[in-house]
């Protein structure tokens, strides 16, 4: 039987949630994200090419870390085959990039969940055990635990932000800084006041609508100020640069020791 979303049930508790992007093709990647304490990984398909036996590598291993394993699909436009693949290889979310329009949430969502409240094809596979245990039940529990999370990443989704989060079955949303700053016209700055009043209005609505808003804090003092407006989940960054600023760092103390 699907195993419990540790990650929703924190939401839920208002909990603080931290989560990690996992680029690297490698199952030790997630690995290493929930030995550090991490609460949830999001796999990224959409900027990485990570083969399908592989992903499913990396769900396994999210379980025996005891981590939430999301997996962000390619594109909101994305067939529904991929969505379901990422499912039944045991994704215990799916999170949607550049959502726009209310009729793609309930596209995605539909996708993600079963009968009565979508459409996603059954199947005997990991998830459910291989038929170990009741699929009717099991189909019930899998439309209880698996998440769906639009990112919010362009002024087109910022402007339909209300009514993207009337759409039943959205458990979370996540910002996208990066690309709505390229939205604005400010490619790559993501602390410009545009942006920044952008983001605000996400999490306004997401407040509004009580569904958890997800922040990435990217500058000195981003994670105070969300915590102060009563964010409690954030993703903090890709793996692939913690790792590159970390190993710059330990080779920059040794030229400055031998200075």
């Amino acid at each position: 039987m699907i195993r419990p979303n540790l990650l929703k049930r924190k939401l839920a508790q208002g909990q603080a949630v931290f989560g990690l992007f996992c680029s690297i093709p490698a199952p030790a990647s997630v690995e290493l994200a929930g030995a550090a304490g991490f609460d949830f990984v999001i796999i990224d398909t959409e900027h990485t090419l990570i083969n399908p036996e592989t992903l499913e590598n990396m769900l396994r291993t999210a379980e025996a870390a005891g981590i939430t394993p999301l997996v962000r699909i390619s594109s909101a436009a994305a067939d529904s085959g991929e969505i379901l693949r990422a499912l039944d290889g045991g994704a215990q979310g799916i999170v949607a990039p550049c959502v726009e329009s209310a009729e793609t949430m309930r596209r995605i969502v539909a996708a993600c969940k079963y009968q009565p409240h979508g459409m996603r094809s059954l199947n005997a596979g990991r998830p459910g055990a291989f038929g170990k245990h009741s699929l009717a039940e099991y189909v019930v529990h899998a439309n209880q635990e698996i998440m769906v999370v639009p990112m919010i990443e362009s002024l087109a989704g910022v402007r339909h932000i209300g009514a993207i989060l009337e759409v039943p079955g959205v458990d979370l949303v996540l910002e996208g800084a990066a690309d709505l700053s390229q939205s604005c016209g400010l490619a790559w700055q993501t602390a410009a006041p545009p942006v920044q009043a952008a983001l605000r209005e996400i999490q306004q609505a997401c407040a509004r609508a009580a569904i958890p808003y997800c922040a990435i804090p990217r500058a000195d003092g981003d994670y105070a100020a969300w915590r102060g407006r009563g964010v409690s989940a954030f993703v903090l960054g890709d793996e692939r640069g913690i790792a590159f600023r970390a190993l710059q760092a330990k080779l920059h103390s040794m030229t400055l020791s031998e200075g």
